[in-house]
């Protein structure tokens, strides 16, 4: 005998189980679906993680609530043999940049620093004392007809002097530090030096961070036939472009800090991600912090690190779809000798795969 739920009809309750192995079987092809499709991605990776010579890769696609596939792939210590993981500790290099970017935008929402600012009004002796936080930020530079683009991650360094100070921390390694430990990116480092630094971290966080450089991916020059050599990183510190170390499971935080506006507004972000414009009147290929470029009618936005012959990283996210890919690599194979700074994250062959695969 049927029994009815109070105010419920029997003909309803009766279609609703009808229907409701409807919905289930569709959520069930659905999710078949995005294994095929992520099946698909992870075997056309690994192919072209072969063809450029990288011999550790960490992935992960990031979506609205957290991670939707993350893998290793290949080797992060080639003569132990020891697997790349998604928690694999790397070099970011120039990727950094995105994350001084959101904490001078903090800033300027706070009111404490202005785009337009000049270097000078805070670090008089820099190079770029006539450039304007929003130039270091996009890589532009006024030239005899307005605005030109060059990219070069090393012009942000005077922002590890104003970041700091208009978020009152003593340092801007204290400021990086203190931001990680926001988002719970337990297995990244504010810069390799910094178990050298006892007075400003305490025992416990030092022998946290000398935990994740123990397994820090081995970096490697590859040469043009495909063979590795070991080498050794360069940056020996932290600043505003490089030295940071992290995974791809923890840069899946501060994604999703990003877009679910912890750290700025999304009226921030959207206008960070909106072109400058040139002498001529053509937009230019860099928004605050990122590379920004359409792509099917889609705002994609991205940025890359590399450091030649040893890491390199990749950050690619399409903000209407919620959708972020996170690349990271122990040798320079992602950007080398890819035209990445030329603009167009198609020059990939593993962008042009997520954009294919996720977008078109």
């Amino acid at each position: 005998m049927w029994v009815g739920f109070p105010g419920t009809s029997t003909q309803l309750m009766r279609r609703t189980l009808l229907i409701l192995p409807v919905a289930l079987l569709t959520a069930s092809v659905s999710l078949r679906a995005d294994a095929l499709l992520f099946g698909l991605f992870e075997s056309y990776l690994e192919s072209l993680r072969k063809q450029a010579g990288i011999p550790g890769l960490a992935a992960a696609l990031v979506g609205e609530n957290g991670i939707l596939w993350e893998r290793g792939f290949g080797l992060q210590d080639i003569d132990r043999s020891i697997a790349t993981r998604p928690d694999t500790p790397f070099h970011l290099d120039g990727l950094a940049q995105v994350f001084t970017s959101a904490l001078a935008l903090r800033c300027v929402e706070e009111g404490r620093l202005d785009l337009d600012d000049r270097v000078a009004s805070f670090d008089r002796g820099s190079a770029e004392a006539n450039a304007t936080v929003r130039q270091l930020l996009t890589h532009t530079s006024m030239g005899p007809g307005g605005l030109v683009f060059s990219y070069s991650p090393p012009r942000l360094a005077p922002l590890s002097t104003v970041v700091p100070e208009c978020i009152d921390d003593d340092s801007f390694r204290e400021t990086v530090a203190n931001t990680l430990d926001r988002f719970a990116m337990r297995d990244s480092v504010p810069g390799p030096d910094a178990v050298s630094l006892p007075d400003l971290f305490d025992p416990r966080t030092v022998d946290r961070y000398r935990g994740v450089l123990a397994r820090l991916a081995t970096p490697y020059a590859v040469d043009k036939k495909g063979r590795p050599t070991r080498s050794s990183y360069e940056a020996t510190g932290l600043t505003a472009s490089s030295g940071l170390i992290s995974t791809a499971r923890d840069l899946a935080e501060f994604d999703l800090a990003l877009r679910k506006t912890v750290l700025v507004t999304g009226d921030t972000l959207a206008a960070a991600w909106r072109n400058p414009i040139s002498a001529t009147g053509l937009p230019l290929p860099h928004g605050i912090g990122w590379f920004v470029q359409g792509h099917n009618g889609e705002l994609v936005v991205w940025q890359f690190g590399v450091a030649e012959g040893k890491s390199s990283s990749l950050m690619i996210k399409i903000p209407g779809r919620g959708l972020t890919l996170i690349l990271l690599a122990n040798s320079d194979g992602l950007a080398v000798p890819l035209p990445l700074a030329a603009v167009d994250v198609n020059a990939s062959p593993m962008g042009r795969l997520f954009l294919r695969l996720f977008v078109s």
